[in-house]
């Protein structure tokens, strides 16, 4: 039997990039996604380039795995931006830039990849959000995040109703603050003190949690918080 093929958005850095070493790990191929990229010089890794936000990089993703690999057993929509700021605040550009990505990307893969998980008889989908849907925070307005982010938590559950008797599981995590180049390093020691646990998370977390997802097979439409303890309280 040929290896199990994940698709992974934002794959070139951060969490997407510990992904990909986190699933080939595992023996996966994968097919990554991103705006750029260095040459993965791995037979069974293909860098697709392009932005999520256009549905023909969903079309290219997909037949990539499809064509090259034969099926696609796993998509990780990771790919996303955050924009906080005051609501009044928040721009017609930032709305629109926030929900091509956030949610437009998050369409365009999920639609084609289950279209060929169902036909291949079963696969996996994982979203990633933020616990700041779950924890509002009053010195960290959210509302964009919150509005795309947790749009994506709710279709969670309703792809996993909908497809769970075709053999498709569909999860989320829904993440703290994770060490990334998304942060300023300066930043770190502040936001700590958002997480019970005291520590922001690392990205070994949050490949870790994906993982134990992948290998749970009785879990759908379930969303794990990978936080610190954020979400439950503070």
């Amino acid at each position: 039997m040929s290896a199990p093929v994940a698709i992974i958005t934002g794959a070139s850095q951060g969490i997407g990039a510990g992904l990909v070493a986190g699933y080939r790990g595992a023996g996966y191929a994968v097919v990554g996604v991103a705006l750029s990229f260095a040459s993965p010089g791995d037979d069974n890794y293909i860098a697709v380039v392009g932005d999520i936000a256009d549905g023909e990089t969903a079309r290219r993703a997909v037949g990539e795995a499809r064509d090259r690999f034969g099926r696609v057993d796993m998509l990780i929509n990771n790919a996303g931006i955050y924009i906080g700021k005051p609501f009044t605040q928040c721009t017609v550009n930032d709305y629109a830039a926030i929900t091509a990505v956030n949610l437009a990307g998050f369409f365009y893969f999920t639609q084609l990849a289950i279209e060929q998980m169902v036909a291949q008889g079963g696969g996996h989908v994982i979203n990633v959000s933020t616990s700041l849907v779950d924890h509002a925070h009053s010195k960290r307005p959210a509302a964009l995040p919150a509005l795309t982010k947790g749009g994506i938590v709710a279709a969670t559950r309703s792809l996993a109703i909908e497809y769970a008797s075709r053999g498709v599981r569909v999860n989320a995590v829904s993440l703290g603050v994770i060490k990334t180049p998304a942060h300023d390093p300066d930043s770190y020691k502040e936001l700590e003190a958002l997480h019970p646990l005291g520590r922001v998370g690392e990205i070994a977390d949050v490949v870790d949690a994906i993982l134990y997802l992948e290998r749970a097979t009785f879990v759908t439409g379930e969303t794990l918080h990978v936080d610190g303890g954020q979400a439950a309280g503070h």
